[in-house]
């Protein structure tokens, strides 16, 4: 009588394990292939996103129409922006890999920034009135922290065939492509790094938004004599 009443609980597991592991595949499916979730660990992309914030990434939106100037990308920075890392993510326990594939916890080697420098671009900082110049033009930037410079570095760099130049908007709270100057690659990320495009913030609740794509950042007239000569 006893193993007949544990033969259908036996069971019924089985059914909650074969369902659990089931989702499990089709959510990483989906994540692989359509949208994914991470976490935002800085204060680098203010006002935009906020330490904390946890978005929708959707792997598919640069399949229909390019990457521009003025998009906001997650990418893969090992061997850009973690050149220490190059080709080789940190080794994490089983706690770490979980909350991150959760989006629950940042990552070491993802990140997201503003598209600043597409392929072939000059980018300078800066002109008399400390803006950015592409091109010779005056970039304008709405997305800019308040009160921040649009750099307090000095660069003037080129951007290579299928790579792109990156900045936070949070300037003075961003690593991105100005602190990797002197390393190798220039802080430049390959276009086969990016990963996708924020659509949507899902959390803290208070903070549900959906992200839309910015129309791209525009320049106005002729930049003037740059400082140093830059």
């Amino acid at each position: 009588m006893d193993q007949t009443k544990r033969r259908p609980r036996k069971q019924g597991w089985r059914f909650v394990l074969l369902a659990l592991a089931l989702a499990v595949a089709i959510s990483g499916l989906v994540r692989s292939l359509w949208i994914d979730v991470y976490f935002i660990p800085s204060e680098s992309m203010e006002p935009l996103f906020g330490t904390g914030d946890r978005i929708l990434v959707s792997r598919i939106d640069f399949d229909a129409e390019p990457i521009r100037r003025g998009d906001v990308v997650v990418f893969d920075g090992r061997g850009t922006y973690a050149p220490l890392n190059s080709g080789k993510g940190p080794v994490l326990d089983a706690a770490s890999a979980v909350a991150q594939w959760l989006g629950v916890a940042g990552s070491e080697t993802t990140y997201v920034k503003r598209v600043i420098g597409l392929p072939g671009d000059q980018v300078v900082c800066c002109d008399e009135q400390g803006r950015l110049t592409v091109n010779g033009q005056i970039l304008e930037e709405p997305y800019l922290y308040p009160g921040d410079a649009a750099s307090a570095q000095k660069f003037n760099v080129v951007v290579p065939a299928d790579r792109l130049w990156l900045l936070g908007d949070h300037r003075s709270q961003s690593a991105d492509s100005r602190s990797l100057l002197g390393a190798p690659g220039g802080g430049m990320v390959p276009l086969d790094r990016i990963i996708g495009r924020p659509v949507q913030i899902i959390w803290p609740l208070d903070r549900f938004a959906a992200v839309p794509r910015p129309a791209e950042a525009g320049t106005t007239g002729a930049g003037t004599t740059t400082k140093n000569g830059q």
